[in-house]
């Protein structure tokens, strides 16, 4: 259950299904998420529920402390959050299972009808749904239409795929032969992370339901606002109940969904701490996952780049969704001729970022996700200073000029000048809006020190040499490079991580293989050789 602060017969609420209901119920003119930001006192609760399975918005049946959920970009409080229980992920569950039979026994093309509406639905209601995901996670609202996007053409992809799949034909002596079946694995589990809510629901449930999967998802509790919004999307799309279901909650929900005996897969989002106990919880029940972890990119300039592309290329690796992007290539490798250079241009392009108000088309910076995401950023950067570090720029609490925002959690994107590589804010993930410059003089040096971390989420480089570009591509021990850009994750391409970034892809046809089993089947057309 969801308790939505608001004020008089004006109030909305924080998803499009719920201003729309309130509008019936009132009377009173649909609004939208920028309303929010003019309410002030007299407050009065809505309360509408965030769970959906079986069709509908479910309550939940646990007695559990309601949390508070904040508005990163004014600080209030946004809603209450009530974590489902044990009782709730059962019946969420339950739902799934009944929805499998249906969904799984539709022909690709039937499948694709729906999820072709449901991105039709989306592309629709872009503008509502972004405007949610602003007041969800205090993104800037032109990144947020992108993240709607990248939601709707990856649902349009997957239903592409869903006709396509399709076995082997293997002959053999005597004219026995055999074939391969490519089946659904069943319900699979979805926990998603904060930093992209509503694209990470799709990413996570368009090839599962390509395959013929179910999906029980479970959001991020700092942002667990757009993620129903998709699930009434698919169910007015035609989806059976149960196709696609959404239960509240933190640690000790996703531990239910990762136990659950019906539970066939796991497909998580989040930090390496956490992926490891998700793969641990799976292991028991000895059932596949997909984790998409941490990374500490690197991005490497060598000196005959277009230095001008380079720049933009490393504002794109770094402050994108106020640098809360797990592929982001912060350790940012200069060589050193353009080292100053390079860093002048930055540091200009850096301070002109405008901050403020997400729901501004002229807003480049929103707010950080949380009060206490916002510190862990900032001590980072106050501990680089420790170590030696030079601010070039940035790195402080920031407070925009309108009183609603001033309890907002903002901060001033931050360049880091004088790193070395044994430095905490180069050996750790911030996630926050912070660039590392280093230097470097070989191509043989910088391959060494990119590669010197236990990750591989991504990597990164900008060269006009097309020989270097694809021999320091081969080197880098990561699982999406980028050539002269940056932060550029199509539909179509498979995403993912090596080593400690993760197993398995996000995205392309390979994932496909990720949420199906394959069956093979011996068919004999002779006698049998008996040896007995």
């Amino acid at each position: 259950m969801m308790k939505v602060i608001g004020a008089t017969e004006s109030n909305g609420a924080t998803t499009l299904k719920m201003l729309q209901r309130l509008h019936v119920l009132l009377r009173a003119a649909p609004l939208s998420a920028a309303a929010l930001r003019s309410l002030s006192s007299g407050y009065a609760s809505v309360t509408a529920p965030l769970n959906f399975w079986g069709g509908k918005r479910r309550a939940s049946k646990e007695r559990n402390y309601g949390e508070n959920v904040y508005e990163p970009a004014t600080g209030r409080v946004l809603c209450t959050l009530d974590p489902c229980g044990p009782s709730d992920v059962e019946q969420a569950v339950e739902a799934a299972k009944s929805a499998f039979g249906p969904w799984s026994k539709m022909s690709g093309m039937e499948r694709a009808r729906v999820m072709i509406e449901a991105a039709l639905i989306i592309q629709k209601r872009r503008e509502d749904i972004a405007e949610m995901e602003v007041v969800n996670n205090g993104k800037s609202i032109t990144e947020a239409r992108l993240d709607v996007d990248s939601a709707r053409l990856c649902i349009e992809y997957y239903a592409g795929l869903s006709n396509t799949l399709a076995g082997q034909h293997v002959q053999l002596p005597g004219g026995s032969f055999a074939y391969t079946r490519r089946e659904p694995l069943g319900v699979c589990v979805g926990i998603g992370a904060w930093n992209y809510p509503f694209q990470i629901a799709a990413w996570k449930s368009a090839p599962a339901l390509a395959c013929g999967n179910t999906v029980v998802f479970k959001p991020s509790p700092v942002t667990p606002v757009t993620a129903v919004t998709l699930a009434e999307i698919y169910a007015e799309a035609g989806a059976p109940e149960g196709l696609f279901n959404v239960v509240q909650g933190g640690q000790e929900t996703g531990s239910l969904l990762c136990h659950h005996p019906d539970v066939a897969k796991v497909s998580f989002t989040g930090s390496v701490s956490t992926g490891q106990k998700i793969m641990e919880m799976a292991s028991k029940g000895v059932k596949p996952v997909t984790l998409e972890l941490g990374g500490k990119s690197p991005l490497l300039i060598f000196e005959d780049s277009d230095l001008e592309n380079a720049v933009r290329g490393a504002l794109m690796a770094n402050f994108l969704s106020q640098g809360q992007v797990c592929s982001n290539g912060t350790r940012v490798f200069v060589q050193g001729h353009i080292l100053h250079e390079f860093v002048d241009k930055v540091v200009k392009r850096t301070q002109a970022i405008e901050i403020g108000d997400p729901l501004l088309e002229s807003t480049r910076m929103g707010a950080l996700v949380s009060r206490p995401h916002l510190d862990k950023v900032l001590a980072f950067v106050a501990q680089a200073k420790e170590e030696g570090a030079t601010v070039l720029c940035g790195g402080d609490p920031f407070v925009p000029s309108d009183p609603k925002l001033r309890r907002g959690y903002y901060m001033t994107p931050c360049v880091l000048s004088n790193c070395r590589d044994d430095m905490t804010c180069v050996r750790e993930e911030i996630f926050g809006p912070v660039m590392s410059v280093l230097s470097f003089d070989t191509e043989e040096e910088v391959l060494q020190r990119a590669n010197d971390t236990a990750m591989g989420l991504a990597a990164g480089l900008f060269t006009r040499d097309v020989k270097r570009a694809h021999r320091v591509t081969e080197h880098l021990k990561a699982g999406s490079c980028f050539i002269n850009n940056y932060n550029i994750t199509p539909v179509e391409v498979p995403f993912g991580g090596f080593k400690m970034s993760g197993i398995g892809r996000e995205n392309g046809q390979v994932t496909i293989e990720h949420y199906s089993q394959l069956k093979t089947v011996y068919v004999e057309m002779g006698d049998v050789d008996c040896l007995f």
